[in-house]
């Protein structure tokens, strides 16, 4: 992504930065055989889509499924993108 970290100065005034982290819970109903696997701190079941953004928000790295009662850390440390560090 040549020029990346230049657009989130440019756009966004934040130097320095190659791209966005976040991720966000999908709610949905309890997948059979998976005791509590799958129910996160809200007191739901969901899974984990874990997002990395470009500075035009142009999706870079996507992973989903990941259950939800994994923290922040572990849903990261679980991607390919982690891996390939």
């Amino acid at each position: 992504m040549a020029g990346s970290g230049k657009q989130y100065q440019a756009l966004w005034n934040f130097p320095h930065s190659m791209g966005a982290i976040d991720e966000k819970h999908v709610v949905l109903q309890c997948p059979r055989n998976s005791a509590s696997e799958y129910f996160d701190y809200k007191k739901a079941f969901s899974i984990v889509l874990f997002a990395l953004v470009g500075a035009n928000y142009n999706f870079m790295f996507v992973d989903a499924g990941c259950q939800g009662r994994i923290s922040d850390r572990g849903v990261f440390t679980n991607t390919e993108l982690y891996k390939k560090n």
